[in-house]
C-alpha cells in the first residue's frame, strides 16, 4: 500500500515536471506525457529486448514528461525528460530518473501507422536501495545510469495518443558508477499524449 508522504510526494514530483516543462511547450506542441508499467528483473537488456527476460515479483508505474527540444532535418527529433517512478511488489521505494532521448521519426509506413523510435540517456536516483538490484549483485547504488528504448506507435488519424512499449534500464555502466556492475531492466508498456 502507497504511504500517503510517498502519494504526496509522487503528486508533487509530477506537478512539478509539467510546470517546469509545459510553459514553453505548449505553443509547439512539443510535449508528451507517458504513462506505463511492467514488471522488473535483473537478466541483461538484451534478454529484455529479445523477451527471453525472466521477471521477479517487482513492478513499476511510471509517468514521464518529455519536451523536444531540437529537430535533426525531418528525421531525428532530441527530447529532455523526466521520470517520477514508484516500485510495487518485493520493492517499495520510489525512483527519479532525468535523461535526453534521441527519437527517429520517419518510417516509410507512417501514412498508416505513425512509428518512433528512441533511445534515451541520463541518471536515474532511487529513494532506497533497490532490494531486487541488492539481491541479484553484489554492489548497487542509490544513483545509477538510466537508459531507454521506445517504440511508439499510433494511428495518423489521432495523432496526439500513441501506444508505447519501452525497455527501462538502471546500470552501473560497467563499473562506471561507483563500481556497480549489474542492471535491472523492465518491459513497459504504457500510452502517450501529446500536446
Amino acid at each position: 500500500m502507497i504511504r500517503r508522504q510517498e502519494l504526496l510526494s509522487y503528486t508533487l514530483a509530477s506537478v512539478l515536471l509539467l510546470y517546469l516543462l509545459c510553459d514553453s511547450a505548449m505553443a509547439g506542441r512539443d510535449l508528451s506525457m507517458t504513462i506505463y508499467g511492467g514488471k522488473v528483473g535483473c537478466d541483461t537488456m538484451l534478454e529484455s529486448l529479445a523477451l527471453t527476460a525472466d521477471y521477479e515479483d517487482c513492478c513499476l508505474l511510471t509517468l514521464a514528461v518529455s519536451k523536444r527540444f531540437a529537430s535533426f532535418k525531418r528525421y531525428i527529433d532530441w527530447e529532455v525528460e523526466g521520470q517520477v517512478v514508484k516500485h510495487f511488489g518485493d520493492q517499495h521505494h520510489m525512483e527519479f530518473n532525468a535523461l535526453i532521448a534521441a527519437r527517429w521519426v520517419l518510417f516509410p509506413w507512417d501514412k498508416y501507422l505513425d512509428t518512433t523510435f528512441a533511445v534515451g540517456q541520463g541518471l536515474s536516483y532511487a529513494t532506497e536501495t533497490p532490494k531486487l538490484e541488492a539481491s541479484c549483485y553484489d554492489e548497487t547504488s542509490r544513483l545509477l545510469d538510466y537508459m531507454m528504448f521506445e517504440l511508439a506507435l499510433c494511428l495518423p488519424s489521432v495523432p496526439q495518443w500513441s501506444v508505447v512499449t519501452r525497455v527501462h534500464h538502471r546500470s552501473g555502466a560497467w563499473g562506471l558508477f561507483n563500481g556497480v556492475h549489474g542492471a535491472s531492466n523492465a518491459l513497459c508498456f504504457g500510452a502517450r499524449y501529446t500536446f
